[in-house]
């Protein structure tokens, strides 16, 4: 059976007002029922609004900071052998890395609620970007786990 795989890749184009690839899938991870032009005014706002807190550097950096901060060097995968279960810490692919990292900062800004979510993600961007926040708090969660069961790290294979 043929591997299932979006297209996204081969054919994301960049963000029309930075030229940014990252922000584009990012847009798109934030885009709900296919609203792009409502996903991309809340992802601008949000970037405005980060201009403001952090005037001395350009919002699309912060931004693109924020996003590497936030990726996980290393993560546990659960494998069986005989008969129990070990949490075994692996790698992360760059493009996985990417992945957990938008998913991360965008599950953190949709829990803060009752505010629009241009502001939370505002306030994520600029947490993260600074190392704090719940996008980090979630990565060193992760990390922590992968330093706990080191010793099963030789199931790796």
């Amino acid at each position: 059976m043929a591997k299932r795989f979006t297209a996204s890749a081969t054919q994301l184009q960049p963000d029309p007002r930075y030229g940014s690839k990252l922000a584009s899938k990012f847009v798109n991870c934030l885009m709900r029922d296919g609203k792009k032009g409502v996903a991309l005014r809340v992802f601008y706002d949000a970037l405005e609004a980060v201009e403001k807190k952090v005037p001395d550097e350009s919002p699309i950096d912060v931004f693109t900071q924020a996003v590497e901060n936030v990726k996980p060097a290393i993560e546990v995968r659960s494998k069986r052998v005989g008969g129990a279960t070990y949490q075994v810490p692996t790698p992360v692919s760059s493009k996985r890395q990417q992945a957990l990292a938008i998913r991360w900062i965008l599950a953190a800004a949709r829990g803060r609620k009752g505010r629009p979510i241009a502001g939370s993600l505002a306030d994520e961007f600029v947490a993260a970007y600074k190392r704090e926040g719940t996008a980090m708090t979630t990565r060193e969660n992760v990390h922590r786990m992968a330093d706990a069961n080191k010793a099963f790290a030789h199931f790796a294979w």
